[in-house]
């Protein structure tokens, strides 16, 4: 993808002083109860009003949205608050529906991106219209999935296109419904500084206590805006009922949210930063070399299992591994969550080596 065309125009018209923020009901459920959230949302930083109209369900009997009824609620609300209105689709049908009521903003869902096919029908359905179309990441860390994704919108000649960040699915218990993997939207925007990225911190989140935590590491980490899920009762939504805020929840955590500077011009400041990123760079060079050095203990060992045809993997001694280094982890001010992920990054390299070495 060539960054030939202007997409964060789009964001740029809206002239605001503040990120942009999406907000509304996981679901719309009724018109008064789309109405009435639109009209507390007015007199917020929110300058689009979101309500799912087709809710994808892992299993049926769940409530699955009200359908192409809601469209019409959202039409309304648009009509009678000014703010534009945004839905998701996942599939041609319900492109063609949300043209036909003039939905401003279309986004595809993390269930959506994982199928290139009807990804590509999508765009087939959207090629030719001016309408703001934002993706969300796959269900799954796949970087190259949801650039692809985005891709075959370009292909298309969406002109206004964004991606919205909303966590990936681990099988690891951690404290986020969607496990956030900075690392993967931050590659991303290295790739396509260009395309504007929105953070959904109720999906990343899964209840509303941390909600504000997530924003705030977004807009340290640059993106674009948010989309929070609003619900003037959030208790009893009919979807999502844990994650959803109240308008005067959001109204609050805007005004506490730090906005950063994308730099600073003072010379202090940047002599400070430069000496600090020189460490960094030599502590990173040695964390290389040591990383090779083990290796090639691992080598060794790979060779010692081979001459005496002992198996690679040594559960106990994996185990005895990690919980030292949890521990000596928890000295050195580092989370659990990071210690294991680099431990078993590093394990399974490890692994790889003395494979390639018994194999040999």
């Amino acid at each position: 993808m060539k960054n030939n065309k202007d997409l964060r125009g789009w964001l740029s018209k809206f002239e605001l002083d503040h990120p942009l923020v999406i907000a509304g009901p996981c679901s719309a459920e009724t018109e008064e109860q789309v109405l009435k959230i639109a009209h507390e949302l007015k007199n917020t930083d929110a300058t689009v009003l979101r309500a799912g109209i087709w809710k994808p369900r892992t299993r049926p009997g769940n409530f699955e949205g009200v359908g192409a009824l809601g469209l019409k609620w959202l039409q309304r609300a648009k009509k009678e608050t000014g703010m534009l209105v945004a839905t998701e689709v996942a599939n041609k049908d319900h492109v063609k529906l949300a043209l036909e009521h003039d939905i401003d903003i279309l986004w595809i869902g993390a269930r959506t991106t994982v199928s290139p096919f009807i990804v590509q029908e999508i765009a087939d359905a959207l090629a030719g219209t001016d309408k703001i179309v934002l993706v969300k990441n796959p269900v799954n860390p796949d970087l190259a999935l949801w650039l692809g994704a985005i891709e075959r919108l370009y292909t298309a000649d969406i002109k206004k296109l964004g991606v919205i960040h909303r966590g990936f699915s681990t099988y690891e218990k951690t404290r986020y419904r969607n496990n956030p993997e900075w690392q993967i939207p931050i590659e991303l925007q290295n790739r396509f500084p260009d395309l504007p990225l929105i953070c959904d911190p109720s999906h990343i989140a899964g209840r509303r206590d941390i909600i504000f935590d997530i924003c705030q590491t977004a807009l340290d980490l640059n993106f674009d805006g948010l989309m929070v899920e609003t619900h003037y009762d959030p208790d009893n939504a009919w979807s999502d009922a844990k994650q959803q805020i109240t308008p005067t929840s959001l109204i609050q955590m805007m005004e506490d949210l730090k906005i950063r500077k994308t730099t600073d011009t003072e010379v202090d400041y940047r002599n400070a930063l430069n000496t600090m990123r020189t460490q960094i760079d030599v502590v990173d060079h040695q964390l290389i070399e040591m990383l090779g050095k083990r290796m090639k203990i691992s080598d060794k060992i790979g060779a010692l299992k081979k001459e005496k045809n002992v198996a690679i993997l040594q559960t106990r001694r994996w185990n005895e591994i990690l919980g030292k280094m949890i521990l000596e982890g928890e000295e050195n001010n580092l989370s659990e969550e990071f210690v294991l992920k680099i431990f078993k990054a590093i394990h399974q390299e490890s692994i790889n080596h003395q494979k390639n070495i018994i194999n040999s």
